[in-house]
């Protein structure tokens, strides 16, 4: 719970950094400057090309958690609970704890806000940490629009985002959602928001890796790229086949 004060206690007073992360290599690397690492069901559409994150199974995340945990030493490690295992408190709990336990992993994360209010209730008061998920929320959303721009879902979306607080949710991360709604709700809720497309008003950022260092070749409006590393990647496959074609690679240095 020490790591879950950590969170808590930066609310208005610095910004929090997440990032995704589905393997030990690539934790290891974003342990250095991330306060939250998410292992997220975005992993079905970057890793599988499935078609939705609905896709994702309970083991699939598990094995990729247990990955990344052996690459954190400092990071808060989150992870996504997938569509379906958590229809009812009952589901949730018993996928909730085979998660902690098999991922060790610091807590869950979960989508939606009245719909599953018991829910996590029941999470928390097992003592187990919940981060909750606002705005878009791909698990169940079959369009891809940013939310809040009708006034009764900006209701809606305020509403659940005081019931998550209640519920006792330590963060919730605000997707897609319109600035002047994203700016309110984290004036008016006590607990740290994360923010993906949902302004620099929130506590905090997150984003999918790959999106970020340019591996994904998709491009969304609140994705900046940092890096292009597919050209890296291909100027280095380029190099690697030339050399293997002209007999330059292995030399005697890469023999034994």
């Amino acid at each position: 719970m020490r790591k879950i004060k950590k969170i808590i206690s930066k609310k208005n007073k610095t910004k929090i950094v997440s990032l995704t992360a589905y393997s030990k290599n690539v934790a290891s690397i974003l342990d250095n400057y991330c306060d939250i690492i998410l292992v997220g069901d975005s992993l079905g559409s970057v890793l599988y090309n499935y078609k939705s994150t609905r896709e994702v199974t309970l083991n699939t995340m598990i094995e990729h958690s247990k990955s990344v945990r052996m690459g954190i030493k400092k990071s808060l490690m989150i992870v996504d609970m997938p569509h379906n295992t958590y229809r009812t408190p009952k589901d949730a709990l018993k996928n909730a704890k085979q998660i902690m336990k098999k991922t060790k992993c610091d807590g869950v994360k979960l989508e939606g806000g009245k719909k599953i209010y018991e829910t996590i209730k029941t999470l928390v008061k097992n003592k187990i940490p919940v981060m909750g998920h606002l705005g878009l929320l791909p698990q169940s959303d079959k369009t891809f629009k940013f939310k809040g721009k009708k006034n009764l879902e900006r209701v809606h979306i305020i509403r659940d985002s005081q019931l998550l607080e209640k519920a006792g949710v330590f963060s919730i991360v605000l997707e897609c959602v319109e600035t002047s709604l994203a700016k309110l709700i984290t004036q008016n809720i006590t607990v740290p928001t994360i923010g993906i497309g949902a302004s620099k008003y929130c506590d905090g950022q997150i984003l999918v890796f790959d999106d970020l260092i340019g591996l994904n070749p998709i491009n969304y409006k609140f994705v900046k790229k940092y890096a292009n590393i597919r050209n890296y990647i291909s100027k280095s496959v380029s190099n690697y086949s030339k050399e293997v074609r002209k007999i330059k690679f292995p030399n005697k240095k890469n023999s034994f």
